[in-house]
């Protein structure tokens, strides 16, 4: 089961999807659905099907971003953290081999691979949690325990420059 925990921005983004959904994609397609159903026979018109597929799709996800952002709680940085990682910590660890990676925990909703972006649910973040600088932490994986040591913690993004 995953958390409902979130940032304050990952809150806003969901938060910014759910408008866009519903003032912007949605209004367009009904109109698309509209016109293509005052083309006349709706059992050979591709442009109806896809048009009325899409409607559900949409209908589908602001249903669950509806039902998601009433269940979410935000987690804000508090000076307390510092030195400890928590949510929404930015982390620079680095393995056995000298492999260095840094990665942020936040919550399911705002995983993102690309950005460094970990979910508190992960067995890498479940390890850190209330962690230290210099703190070893043990990674369990399918391939078997990983270890990696702290290096840095902060609760700004670290300049990938």
């Amino acid at each position: 089961m995953k958390s409902n925990l979130i940032t304050r921005a990952g809150k806003e983004a969901l938060q910014k999807e759910l408008d866009w959904l519903w003032k912007v994609k949605r209004p367009q397609v009904t109109q698309a659905v509209s016109e293509a159903a005052a083309l006349g026979d709706r059992s050979e018109n591709a442009e109806y099907k896809e048009g009325k597929r899409e409607l559900r799709s949409i209908d589908r996800r602001l249903r669950f971003l509806t039902k998601r952002l009433e269940t979410v709680k935000v987690v804000d940085y508090s000076p307390e953290q510092e030195g400890k990682c928590f949510f929404g910590a930015w982390v620079e660890i680095e393995n056995e081999d000298g492999d260095i990676l840094q990665c942020r925990i936040v919550g399911s909703d705002e995983i993102d691979v690309s950005k460094g972006h970990i979910t508190i649910d992960s067995p890498m973040a479940k390890a850190l949690i209330g962690r230290q600088v210099d703190d070893e932490v043990v990674v369990k994986t399918p391939e078997g325990d990983k270890i990696w040591i702290i290096l840095n913690i902060q609760y700004q993004a670290f300049d990938r420059g």
